[in-house]
C-alpha cells in the first residue's frame, strides 16, 4: 500500500507541474504524452488492484506488490525529472536546453520503454496476489479460471491482444499514434517558437549569436556549422580534459555541460564518419549533436551528451573486497538490457560496432536513482581516426584486446596478419553478440575475462578458439550466466540476435523483479529457458527475427506472449510429473491421484513463476527427502526380489533427451520449481556445474 501511495505522490506531482504546459518550451507534446502514459499506467494499476484484491488484506498477502510497485515508483521518479528539464523557468538557459534535448528520443525510447515494460510486470503481480485473496475457496477458483483464460493462446496474435488488451497494457490505436506523432510535433513547435520569437513581435532583436543559434536547431541533421557558434557566446568555456592524453573535454555552453571531442585533420578525411554519427538517434548510443568546423584551421569539434566514466572504469572503482560484484543483479540486467539495445538499434540500420568492449561503453548515474541504476551508451561507433579518444596504453589497461573478439575474427586475424585488423568476421552481428557476452561477464563478475588466466597474446588466442571459456564464480544467477553462454558459442549461427537478447533480458528482468533474493546467496532459478520461449516465439511471428527497429509499443504484446507459453510448457511439465507419481503409485490410487492433479494444476502453473523464492527451498527439502525413501524402497526391493526380476513389469525411467545433461532419470524427486537442465552447448565442459 505504501508503495502504491508513492506512486501516486509522484503522479500528483507531475499533474501539478502540468499547469503550466504551455511554459514548456522544449518538447511539450512528449512531456503530455509521458504524464498522460503515467496517468493511464496508475488508472490500470489501481482498477486492478480495487477490482481483485481486499484492503483489509493489505498487510498479508499483498507482499508480490512490493517489488514491481517499488519499480513502478522508480520509473515514475525518472519521468518526472525529464518533465522537469524540459519546463526550465530561466529564459536565458532555454536555449540551451533546447539545445540538449530537442534531439533527444529519451522520452519514447527511455522512459516509455521502462513503463510499458514494467505495467505488465504490476499486473502480473496483482493477478498472483488476487489468486489468494478472500477466503472463499469458489471465490478464489473462479479468479484462477478467469486468469487462465486471459492466457489463452487464442490472444496471442498482436490485433487481437490490441483489441481486447490495448488500454490496460497502455497500447490503444490512440497511444500508438501519439508515439510516432509526439516527437514529430515538438519538432514543429519549436520551428514555431523560434519564428514568432524571430519575428516583429519580439520584444528586442535578435542578435547575431541567437540567428546561428537559431540556424542550429532548425536546420538538418548533419550539418556542419561554424565554430564561432558556441565560441561567441558569452558564457562558453572549457572546463576540464576528460583523462589523461584524451582529446575529449567538459565544456559549459548556455548553462549545459556537454562532452566536445576535438579533432585535427581535414573535414572530409572523416566526412563519413560524422555523417554516420549524426544520423543515430537512440538514448543508449552515443551520437555528435552537433558539429562545428573550422576549414582554415582544419580542425572539428564535435558535441555530445556528457558522460561520467567508462564501464570498466566504473566497475574497478565499485569492486573491493568487501563487494565483489559491481552490481545487484536487478541493476545489471538493466544495464545489459541498455547495452543490448543499443546495439540491436545499431544492428537495424545496418551498423556493426566490431570493437565492443567496457571501454566504448560510457554510462552516469541516474540522478532520480539511489537504488545504484545507470545510464548506459555505446561509444566509438565507427572506424576513422576521430574514433580514437584515448591512448593506446590505456586501451591495452582492458587486457589483452583478444579476450573481445569472438573464434572467426581470431582465426581471420591469424590467417591474414595485421591486415585483417578490420576485416569482414570483425563487423558482423554475430561478432558483436560474441562481445557482448565477455561484457556481461565483467558486469556480472567484477572480473575482466581470463584476467587470473597466466596465458596471453598468442596462447589465449589459440585457447579462445578452442573453446575456452572464463568461469563464473558461484553463485552467479543462473538465468544470466545461460545466456552469456549462448552468447559466446563458437559457431556464430548459434549465437542468438540482439534483438532475441532483449527480449529474453525484458523477461529475465520480470522474473527479478517477481521473485527478489531477499537476501538470499543464490538467486531462484526461472522454472523455464526463455531461450526455448524465444525460439518458439520467433517461429511464430517471423517479424522478430526480421532486420529492423524495434518499436516500443511491441513491448506489452512480446512480454505477453512470453508469459503465454511459459504457462503452456510449466502446466505440461506439471501434468507429466503428476502423471509420473500417479504411475508409480499403483492402480489401486490413480483416480485419487487425477483428482489431486487437477485441483493443484492451476497452483503449480501459477507459483512457478510468482513466489519461486519461497517454493524453491521447500521444494529442494521435499526433493531430497523423496529421493532418500525412493532409494531406501528400492534397496528393499532389490534384496527381496533377487531372480524375479523378469517375471515383473518394472517401469522404466523417462527418457532423458540427449541433449540435455545433469538431470535425474527420476522425475519424483524433480521440483516443478525449477528450471529443466539446459541444453548442453558446443565447448566449455569446465563451466558444466553451473548450467541450468
Amino acid at each position: 500500500m505504501e508503495q502504491l501511495r508513492q506512486v501516486g505522490e509522484v503522479l500528483g506531482s507531475l499533474k501539478a507541474l502540468m499547469i503550466f504546459r504551455d511554459d514548456i518550451k522544449v518538447n511539450q507534446r512528449q512531456c503530455a504524452l509521458l504524464v498522460d502514459a503515467f496517468n493511464l499506467a496508475f488508472d490500470s494499476v489501481a482498477d486492478e488492484i480495487k477490482k481483485h484484491l481486499r484492503l483489509e488484506e493489505r498487510l498479508t498477502k499483498w507482499k508480490a506488490l512490493e517489488n514491481p510497485l517499488r519499480e513502478l515508483h522508480r520509473v515514475f521518479r525518472e519521468g518526472e525529472q525529464y518533465v522537469r528539464s524540459c519546463l526550465e523557468p530561466r529564459s536565458d538557459h532555454r536555449w540551451g536546453r533546447a539545445v540538449a534535448l530537442s534531439q533527444s528520443t529519451d522520452c519514447v525510447e527511455l522512459h516509455l520503454h521502462n513503463l510499458l515494460w514494467c505495467v505488465p510486470v504490476v499486473l502480473e503481480a496483482v493477478e498472483a496476489a488476487s489468486e489468494t485473496s478472500g477466503c472463499d475457496q469458489e471465490e478464489m477458483l473462479a479468479k484462477r479460471i478467469f486468469f487462465s483464460k486471459k492466457y489463452d493462446r487464442e490472444w496471442t496474435d498482436p490485433k487481437v491482444f490490441e483489441h481486447e488488451f490495448g488500454r490496460l497494457y497502455l497500447v490503444s490505436r490512440d497511444m500508438r499514434r501519439r508515439l510516432d506523432s509526439a516527437p514529430r510535433e515538438d519538432r514543429w513547435l519549436l520551428s514555431e517558437t523560434v519564428a514568432e520569437r524571430r519575428g516583429s513581435g519580439s520584444p528586442r532583436p535578435w542578435r547575431k549569436q541567437e540567428s546561428r543559434l537559431a540556424e542550429l536547431l532548425l536546420g538538418p541533421r548533419g550539418k556542419l556549422h561554424q565554430t564561432s557558434v558556441p565560441a561567441g557566446w558569452p558564457d562558453f568555456q572549457v572546463r576540464r580534459r576528460l583523462g589523461p592524453g584524451s582529446n575529449l573535454k567538459e565544456i559549459q555552453w548556455m548553462g549545459e555541460s556537454f562532452a566536445m571531442k576535438h579533432a585535427i585533420g581535414d573535414v572530409e578525411q572523416f566526412k563519413s564518419e560524422i555523417d554516420l554519427l549524426y544520423s543515430l538517434a537512440h538514448p543508449n548510443v552515443q551520437s555528435y549533436m552537433y558539429v562545428f568546423s573550422d576549414e582554415e584551421k582544419k580542425e572539428c569539434f564535435m558535441v555530445m551528451e556528457l558522460m561520467s566514466k567508462d564501464l570498466s572504469s566504473h566497475i574497478k572503482e565499485v569492486c573491493c573486497a568487501r563487494r565483489r560484484v559491481p552490481f545487484p543483479p536487478l541493476v545489471a540486467v538493466d544495464i545489459m538490457l541498455q547495452i543490448a539495445r543499443g546495439m540491436s538499434y545499431l544492428h537495424s540500420r545496418g551498423i556493426y560496432h566490431g570493437d565492443l568492449n567496457p571501454r566504448n561503453i560510457l554510462v552516469k548515474s541516474r540522478s532520480s536513482s539511489p537504488e545504484g541504476y545507470m545510464l548506459a551508451k555505446i561509444a566509438n561507433v565507427g572506424a576513422s581516426p576521430v574514433k580514437n579518444s584515448k591512448p593506446a596504453a590505456a586501451n591495452q589497461a582492458a587486457g589483452s584486446p583478444c579476450i573481445w573478439y569472438a573464434p572467426e575474427v581470431l582465426s581471420e586475424q591469424e590467417q591474414a596478419g595485421a591486415a585483417s585488423a578490420n576485416g569482414t568476421f570483425k563487423y558482423t552481428e554475430k561478432a558483436d553478440v560474441y562481445s557482448f557476452a565477455m561484457v556481461c561477464f565483467e558486469l556480472l563478475t567484477g572480473k575482466v575475462p581470463f584476467d587470473e588466466n597466466h596465458l596471453q597474446g598468442d596462447k589465449m588466442s589459440r585457447n579462445i578458439k578452442a573453446d575456452v571459456r572464463p568461469l563464473f564464480p558461484f553463485p552467479s544467477p543462473k538465468c544470466l550466466v545461460s545466456l552469456t553462454k549462448r552468447c559466446w558459442q563458437s559457431e556464430p549461427t548459434q549465437r542468438p540476435s540482439f534483438a532475441s537478447i532483449c527480449r529474453m533480458l525484458r523477461y529475465i528482468k520480470r522474473f527479478l523483479v517477481l521473485n527478489p533474493d531477499n537476501g538470499q546467496p543464490e538467486l531462484p532459478a526461472p522454472p523455464l529457458d526463455y531461450f526455448d520461449i524465444e525460439t518458439n516465439l520467433s517461429r511464430r511471428f517471423p517479424s522478430w527475427i526480421k532486420e529492423g527497429e524495434e518499436r516500443v509499443s511491441d513491448i506489452p504484446f512480446q512480454m505477453y506472449a512470453y508469459r503465454v507459453v511459459e504457462r503452456e510448457r510449466t502446466s505440461m511439465n506439471v501434468i507429466k510429473d503428476r502423471s509420473s507419481d500417479s504411475g508409480s503409485e499403483g492402480a489401486s490410487v490413480s483416480g485419487e491421484g487425477s483428482v489431486a492433479h487437477a485441483s493443484t494444476l492451476s497452483d503449480d502453473t501459477r507459483s512457478s513463476s510468482v513466489g519461486s523464492t519461497k517454493s524453491s527451498s521447500h521444494a529442494s527439502s521435499e526433493s531430497n527427502n523423496k529421493g532418500s525413501s525412493a532409494r531406501k524402497a528400492g534397496d528393499e526391493k532389490t534384496q527381496k526380489q533377487t531372480g524375479e526380476q523378469k517375471s515383473r513389469i518394472v517401469r522404466p525411467p523417462p527418457p532423458v533427451s540427449p541433449r540435455t545433461r545433469g538431470v535425474n532419470s527420476d522425475s519424483r524427486t524433480r521440483p516443478t520449481a525449477k528450471s529443466p537442465a539446459r541444453r548442453r552447448t558446443s565447448g566449455h565442459a569446465s563451466d558444466s556445474e553451473l548450467s541450468l
